[in-house]
């Protein structure tokens, strides 16, 4: 069942409306622990920062992001949201979300077709500004909807594969519009990357398998913010972890901090548990199946499906079937049995037991992204990704550490001045 509604003010297409009391129930338990962005909000309220402005988003529609979108509708504008990922939406966060006033359109389990429908959808509005998360929107107005591009004054993108394409098209002189790469900031990478992905990762691992970490071998692919995330949570549940790298620098660094350090093949033959989070393609793949060990749990927490080649791995086993609605069985012709969990999508939001990062992380990226997107009203950038300003990343620190009753000591003038002063010690 899927409901349609358009309307004077606001238009929809969701899978059930009549599912909004349960995901304003969730709204309303995010926004208790998200007093950032509910500061933000109040003051967004107030001075209405977005009148006149149409934000388009494409975010995994759930909660916490609803909220955000609540967030920029205080702020005066209008909001048109879909889902960046077909397997990530909550239908009753969508539907609360079209009841309290945001244009929603998306639906978990949607086709690749339908997807892309609901992106044109959301484009259809002409939206001011883009809040993009692994840059499928802003791609498809790049390729597809060009006469959008005049109207457009810029985009905020969530993550890392995101920032990668947005940089990658840069370099190619592709891209019309200035991004902010709030992937790129302090707060975004230091706790959303870090803390959240290590977090949620397991919350959707365990939750669906209920095995054991402790003792187990789990090989974290990428050594990045989110594979140092996830590193960090598996050691601190009783882990053996294995890291693979192709940075020699980040290779370096997950050795000094403890792990094993090996190549993808090597690593893959003491798998218990195996976890991509690299944010490229093939990671594994092909022959590597052969020597993954028997039992293996294979998971991935990069935006894209790409990491885990899951069509070579259908291709080399002789079964497969749906042992549960996020884990599928794989027999191998050798009578191995190995687990792909959420069809190798971002299992932390993809997969049954998924909810994505902890509201308490959110809160911070969250405001990360509308702080970031009331600078792009409010300044003309030229053309290129730019890094947020060092002002909102320290605004959004002191905020949230107010809300945790958190006090830190300030220079004195004789401090500062010493810090100042490249002749002292002279």
């Amino acid at each position: 069942m899927k409901f349609q509604f358009i309307g004077e003010t606001m238009s929809y297409n969701i899978k059930d409306i009549s599912l909004a009391p349960q995901g304003k129930k969730k709204i309303e338990w995010v926004q208790r622990h998200m007093p950032v962005l509910e500061h933000i909000k109040k003051q967004f309220e107030e001075e209405k920062p977005f009148e006149g402005v149409t934000v388009g988003s494409c975010l995994h529609l759930e909660p916490k992001t609803i909220n955000l979108g609540l967030t920029f509708l205080a702020g005066g504008a209008e909001v048109v949201m879909t889902g960046c990922n077909p397997l990530s939406t909550q239908d009753d966060a969508t539907a609360a979300g079209a009841e309290m006033g945001l244009n929603m359109y998306g639906w978990r389990g949607e086709t690749n077709e339908e997807y892309y429908e609901n992106l044109n959808r959301v484009l259809d509005y002409k939206p001011d500004i883009i809040i993009d998360d692994g840059a499928d929107m802003i791609f498809l107005i790049h390729k597809h909807r060009k006469e959008l591009i005049p109207n457009i004054k810029g985009a905020c993108e969530e993550t890392t594969t995101g920032i990668h394409r947005l940089k990658a098209m840069h370099k190619d002189k592709a891209l019309k519009f200035p991004i902010m790469a709030v992937n790129d900031s302090y707060m975004k990478y230091l706790f959303d990357n870090r803390y959240g992905t290590g977090q949620s990762t397991f919350d959707s691992i365990m939750g669906s398998t209920n095995v054991l970490i402790a003792g187990k071998n789990i090989v974290v692919c990428g050594y990045g913010w989110c594979g140092r995330g996830i590193a960090m949570r598996a050691k601190g549940l009783g882990a053996n972890v294995i890291v693979t790298e192709v940075n020699p620098i980040r290779a370096l660094e997950a050795r000094m901090d403890g792990y094993r350090v090996m190549t993808v093949k090597e690593a893959i033959k003491y798998a218990d548990m195996l976890i991509t989070a690299t944010g490229d393609v093939d990671v594994v793949k092909g022959d590597d199946f052969k020597y993954i060990k028997d039992g293996c749990i294979l998971a991935n927490s990069g935006h894209f499906n790409v990491e885990i080649n899951k069509k070579d791995l259908e291709g080399m086993s002789r079964s497969h079937r749906n042992i549960k609605s996020d884990i599928e069985e794989f027999v191998m012709d050798d009578g191995r049995i190995l687990y792909l969990m959420a069809g190798g999508r971002l299992v932390n939001l993809a997969g049954d037991y998924g909810q994505g990062h902890p509201a308490e992380i959110m809160d911070m990226s969250f405001a990360m992204q509308a702080l970031s997107a009331k600078y792009l009203t409010e300044n003309k950038l030229e053309i290129g990704v730019h890094k947020p300003q060092d002002e909102i990343d320290v605004e959004v620190a002191k905020l949230k550490l107010k809300a945790m009753g958190i006090g830190i000591d300030s220079l004195s003038k004789k401090q500062a001045d010493y810090l100042d002063d490249w002749e002292v010690g002279t």
